[in-house]
């Protein structure tokens, strides 16, 4: 159990929650299988720079960000991906890339995709990669106070079409 901060603080605010212990799985979508949690629920955590601040883009497995929408959000088009190396240091409790969407335990911003918020329930990464936490969007977002934006999409092939295209909103699947 590495993330016992995460733990804690959830049982100090009286927060309920499921601790799923899954198969080793590295990608958020073989997490989410792993786990038999939607991709649409399952809540994965990049690690994103902002003007040279590290903060969390917190999104839907199923989705990737659209960086600008992000640039165009912050005003900046200095917003990048962090590397592991950049970030590696400031989650000494979790292993790499399997930290906790709570910066607010490290000191760092939240970003949330709306589409995110549409669910009533969101697991992610337990600072392991074989634990996973499962709990209510509203307690998260209570927890955390994240700032919401519209940054991620889906992506998907239309029938007859070899190309990807961004669909930010498609409920056809």
């Amino acid at each position: 159990m590495p993330v016992k901060k995460l733990k804690a603080f959830l049982d100090d605010s009286n927060v309920k929650y499921l601790t799923v212990i899954h198969s080793n799985a590295f990608t958020s979508q073989d997490i989410a299988a792993s786990a038999h949690v939607s991709g649409k629920e399952f809540a994965k955590t990049v690690m994103i720079k902002v003007n040279g601040e590290m903060a969390m883009a917190v999104l839907p497995a199923s989705y990737h960000i659209n960086f600008d929408s992000l640039r165009e959000v912050f005003g900046t088009k200095n917003v990048t991906l962090a590397t592991e190396p950049e970030f590696k240091d400031l989650f000494p409790d979790c292993e790499l890339g399997a930290m906790p969407p709570f910066g607010n335990l490290y000191h760092m911003a939240v970003y949330v995709a709306d589409t995110l918020t549409k669910n009533k329930e969101i697991a992610f990464n337990a600072g392991s990669h074989t634990e996973l936490i499962r709990l209510s969007y509203a307690d998260y977002e209570r927890l955390v106070k994240p700032r919401i934006f519209q940054f991620a999409w889906r992506t998907v092939s239309f029938p007859g079409d070899p190309m990807e295209r961004w669909a930010g909103e498609y409920r056809g699947n």
